[in-house]
């Protein structure tokens, strides 16, 4: 591998990285352990033109540590609007230029978004080299239903917001999935616990690193454990969603179905008692022809 030959190494042993098509590649990286990288990932890096880091320094110890020497520029919340013209324009100029996080895939809760928008809209290409997420590797060791869930990442900072963010969610069914500051992990479960005391849940810290933990039970209890605790890194929380509601009592809603049918016509009586309780028409309406062929 020479200054003009594009590659990486590992454990010692070079590899040369096949060029690449003109575009942006949206490239996940380890979100703790090293390993955790795809052999794309680093062709990808190594071969190209630039590498767009949330934080030049951060990515240092990835890059440097495989042997990549592609130049880096830090593109990160507060500059990303300003330079997306000018990326757009290289890519549309024939760059092939990588995007990285400071860890895991990026735009979940990391910066991109603007910029890819902006590719989007100039139908400039845009590819995703998957990998590490923090988001996914907590939520499968979780331990709850991963069916249907929901990622909404940092919570807001002050209590009140955070309060009436976590209340708007408090009718979801699917597992909820949060990102957490080690600062503010004892205030949000506290918040959590107050609104869902006995709902199941999980704290994942450490993720892929040496003193991985994951800290499961109802939110009461994690709420105790980590109360008045600084936790190291940033952690993921993973909530049950609500439970089903229970269904209601057939002898309550055929009694009021009854009491409906003497003052309405049938149809009028089926339609208001399927809405008061929430049931499916067609199983009130047979109930209310068999309540009428009883009289």
């Amino acid at each position: 591998m020479t200054e003009t030959t594009p590659g990486y190494f590992i454990a010692g042993t070079t590899f040369t990285a096949p060029p690449l098509a003109p575009g942006l590649y949206v490239v996940a990286t380890p979100i703790g352990n090293l390993r955790d990288i795809t052999i794309r990932a680093l062709e990808t890096l190594a071969a190209a033109s630039v590498i767009l880091c949330e934080d030049t320094r951060m990515s240092a110890r990835l890059l440097d540590h495989y042997g990549i020497k592609a130049r880096r520029i830090a593109l990160h919340e507060h500059n990303e609007r300003a330079k997306a013209d000018d990326i757009v324009n290289r890519i549309a100029a024939g760059a092939a230029i990588a995007l990285i996080s400071d860890a895991g895939t990026p735009l979940l809760s990391d910066p991109g978004f603007p910029l890819i928008r902006a590719l989007a809209e100039a139908n400039q290409p845009v590819f995703a080299i998957p990998g590490a997420s923090a988001l996914l590797s907590a939520l499968v060791v979780a331990g709850l239903p991963t069916d249907a869930f929901a990622f909404h990442g940092f919570l807001p900072n002050k209590a009140g917001a955070r309060g009436n963010a976590l209340r708007a969610l408090s009718d979801s069914r699917e597992t909820l999935v949060f990102y957490e500051s080690p600062r503010r992990l004892d205030d949000t479960l506290a918040a959590m616990a107050t609104l869902w005391p006995g709902r199941q849940a999980a704290v994942a810290l450490e993720l892929t690193k040496r003193f991985e933990r994951v800290h499961r039970g109802t939110l009461t209890e994690l709420a105790q454990e980590f109360a008045d605790t600084e936790t190291k890194g940033e952690a993921v929380i993973i909530v049950a969603g609500a439970a089903e509601p229970a269904a209601p009592d057939a002898a309550d809603w055929q009694a009021d179905l009854l009491k409906a049918m003497a003052d309405q016509p049938l149809r009028a009586a089926v339609d208001a008692v399927t809405e008061q309780y929430g049931l499916k028409r067609k199983e009130v309406y047979d109930a209310a022809l068999a309540l009428k062929a009883e009289k």
